[in-house]
């Protein structure tokens, strides 16, 4: 057992090391230049779009609204890595950290927004009825038959790792903070996940997205809302906060306090990585819950698909380091959540942690949800519908281990076979860049022709024009 772990672990290092970070980012630029920067350009546009995008079009197919296939896979990134992620790439990279998360959710806007206009373009409608995408379809109906097996690979890998990133891991780190926080046994966590997950799981795409319509805004405004707290308590770090990331990204951070120190290659390694775990950008989950959104046109769902990566490392991962850094607890040698909980208590003593700690659970509890819907399509993919009711019972089933059970071996497969996810992604995004070029050339150049989402986003176009 120990010489599989430690294989798994130096695979581990290999896909999560400097290649495939500068694999993802590549593309992530390359893609931007081909866009000529179109997804930052129309950063505004996309917040229009996603606050009149709940009604669908007349003309539109699909299972969900928009705004819900976008709620749905925030509900999947949105999680840990918001939190403990990005306090593990401070406290190893130092503040400089953040400035490179920064970068990373800009270049992979493009990347996002690529992997859902195909995932929307080559969808296809299941023997239930129900549309499905992502990744899969778009190699197997966008590259041909020669390369089905590659879209088999990535089905693969996903299907596989979701039961551990985005199921027992979840579960773990739920029952853990609940017992450390509140002392509720990890038995009774685990029953609870069950019962709550299986409510929502067993219904299927439309209430999932219901659900994370509903949870995901809010789980988002509260846990800002906790973070400007603390920025409001230590105001007067903000100005020196922001000087500090940006001037600790390019110079060496030297030893102070508990922190042992970190280089520029550090700062940039911990901030990348943990950006591109956080968003999933490069990686094409998000295309598998665009998918399912009613809409006609491809471009119209990347411009939504893409603010899933600005929301959830623009906002929410720069919230939880700005709340690390003005507090001062960055440097104390924590890590992890643990770091996290320190700075919610600095600023809101007896209570923070008790905030934080719930904050957690919220957002590996959505993680759940989204995930369960990838690892559906996945296997749906490979097995067919036939697969979908015995796969929502066994996803929902393996919370209650996941809970209760160590899971350092699991978490470090899953890992592995998620960062797997991203090469057959990135090869189908690179071959089949021409097509995402001249899709958006279209869209808008002739809005009036190819945009039948209803005036709502004609205005929106206009306006911004």
């Amino acid at each position: 057992m120990q010489s599989l772990h430690e294989f798994f672990n130096t695979i581990n290092g290999i896909v999560w090391g400097v290649p495939m970070i500068l694999l993802i980012l590549g593309t992530g630029f390359y893609l931007q230049l081909r866009l000529g920067f179109m997804p930052i350009r129309k950063i505004p546009t996309g917040f229009r779009m996603i606050m009149q995008s709940r009604k669908p079009g007349s003309s539109a197919e699909g299972e969900i609204s928009p705004f819900a296939a976008l709620m749905t896979a925030l509900s999947a990134t949105v999680g840990t890595g918001n939190i403990a992620g990005v306090a593990t790439a401070i406290a190893v990279g130092g503040p400089g950290a953040l400035f490179w998360m920064w970068m990373t959710a800009l270049v992979g806007m493009a990347t996002k927004y690529a992997e859902v206009v195909l995932a929307v373009r080559y969808r296809e409608v299941d023997e239930n009825g129900e549309h499905a995408g992502g990744p899969m379809y778009a190699i197997k109906n966008g590259l041909g038959r020669n390369w089905r097996w590659l879209a088999t690979v990535f089905a693969v890998f996903g299907g596989l790792a979701g039961f551990g990133i985005g199921n027992m891991v979840q579960a773990n780190g739920i029952s853990s903070v609940m017992q450390n926080a509140f002392g509720v046994p990890t038995w009774l966590t685990g029953t609870v996940l069950v019962l709550l997950t299986g409510l929502v799981v067993l219904g299927g795409i439309k209430r999932i997205g219901k659900v994370a319509e509903l949870l995901v805004p809010a789980m988002c405004i509260g846990y800002v809302v906790c973070c400007l707290v603390v920025l409001f308590v230590f105001a007067k770090e903000i100005p020196a906060a922001f000087a500090l990331i940006i001037e600790q990204a390019f110079n060496p951070t030297a030893a102070t306090g508990g922190f042992l120190g970190s280089t520029v290659m550090m700062a940039i390694q911990k901030g990348v990585s943990r950006g591109i775990f956080s968003n999933e950008a490069g990686l094409g989950t998000a295309g598998i819950a665009q998918a399912a959104g009613t809409t006609s046109q491809p471009v119209y769902s990347g411009l939504i698909g893409m603010m899933g990566t600005f929301i959830d490392t623009i906002i929410v991962c720069t919230m939880t380091g700005l709340a690390l850094i003005v507090s001062g607890v960055w440097s104390s040698g924590a890590n992890g959540a643990v770091l996290s909980s320190s700075a919610f208590e600095a600023a809101m003593p007896g209570v923070g942690k008790y905030l934080l700690a719930v904050s957690l659970a919220v957002f590996a509890f959505t993680t759940i949800l989204g995930w369960a819907y990838y690892g559906e399509k996945c296997w749906e993919y490979l097995l067919g519908t036939v697969s979908e009711k015995p796969f929502r019972v066994f996803w929902t089933l393996s919370l209650f281990p996941g809970a209760v059970l160590s899971l350092d071996f699991a978490w470090l497969v899953a890992d592995t076979l998620n960062a797997l996810m991203a090469i057959p992604n990135l090869i189908v995004l690179l071959l089949l860049s021409p097509q995402i070029v001249e899709l958006t050339r279209q869209y808008f150049a002739a809005p009036e022709a190819a945009e039948t989402e209803g005036e709502m986003v004609l205005a929106v176009q206009a306006e911004d024009d």
